[in-house]
């Protein structure tokens, strides 16, 4: 499963942005939104970073995107980001990676990425620390856990996520700054709210027991469908696709087989 499963393709509440007037306008709605989520919950817009996800998008839009304030994207696949890093290398950009990571792209990941969210095997995490040593980098990165209990998830089961996180002070070039969360895909709130509920209460219980193990105790959970109750939830970080660039012209199926429509 990607790291931002958004809804169904061709979605009309996702217009497509296109042009250097339609990134501000896909922006502004979202930038709303999160807003007047984050005040129902009694917390500032500030406390929420927008990560917009650019998986599949053009490297000519997402200059537009730029052109409308956006300096940093998310990609699940390795080979995209480094694609679109060394393309858009003049814009200076921060490039975060979002999806499941195979041992032999981490040196991709640690010379081009800020951030790594999907981090949820120690292996994963030996051979990062050594890229990143031999070159001279951190790198920020985010735990990943499977709230939901689907076998088509990557992430650890909530039981295991402390065991982890007590691994990870020996590989000193990752900078753990929190946990990252797919929630369901349905409908359904009450489910999805309750995936979103689940990691808090782990980075609650993580920090009650050691809070060096949880760093800025961040929260990346929320896509374009949940964002909103993502945030009523304590969300730190919401990975937006699909609300920014618009419904993708065919499902995360297509693209990556095996992911879900």
């Amino acid at each position: 499963m990607t790291a931002e499963h958004d809804a169904a393709s061709g979605d009309a509440s996702f217009p497509q942005a296109q042009t250097r007037h339609d990134f501000p306008r896909n922006l502004g709605v979202v930038r709303a939104r999160i807003a007047a989520a984050a005040e129902r919950s009694g917390r500032r817009s500030e406390e929420v970073r927008l990560l917009p996800v650019s998986k599949t998008v053009p490297e000519v839009r997402l200059r537009l995107a730029v052109q409308a304030g956006c300096r940093e994207f998310g990609e699940n696949k390795v080979q995209e980001a480094r694609r679109k890093h060394d393309n858009l290398a003049d814009l200076d950009l921060r490039w975060s990676v979002i999806g499941h990571l195979q041992t032999n792209k981490a040196k991709d990941v640690a010379a081009i990425a800020a951030e790594f969210q999907a981090l949820d095997r120690v292996r994963v995490a030996e051979v990062l620390d050594r890229r990143l040593q031999a070159v001279g980098r951190g790198l920020d990165v985010y735990v990943q856990v499977n709230t939901s209990g689907e076998d088509s998830k990557y992430g650890l089961p909530p039981e295991e996520a402390l065991a982890f996180l007590r691994q990870l002070p020996r590989f000193t070039a990752l900078r753990v700054q929190g946990l990252m969360t797919l929630a369901v895909f349905t409908d359904d709130t009450d489910r999805v709210r309750a995936c979103f509920t689940r990691l808090r209460e782990l980075r609650d219980r993580a920090r009650e027991h050691d809070p060096d193990l949880i760093g800025a105790g961040g929260l990346s959970m929320g896509m374009s469908g949940d964002y909103e109750t993502a945030i009523e939830q304590g969300s730190t970080v919401v990975r937006v696709g699909q609300a920014i660039f618009g419904a993708r012209a065919l499902p995360d199926s297509y693209y990556w087989p095996g992911a879900g429509g």
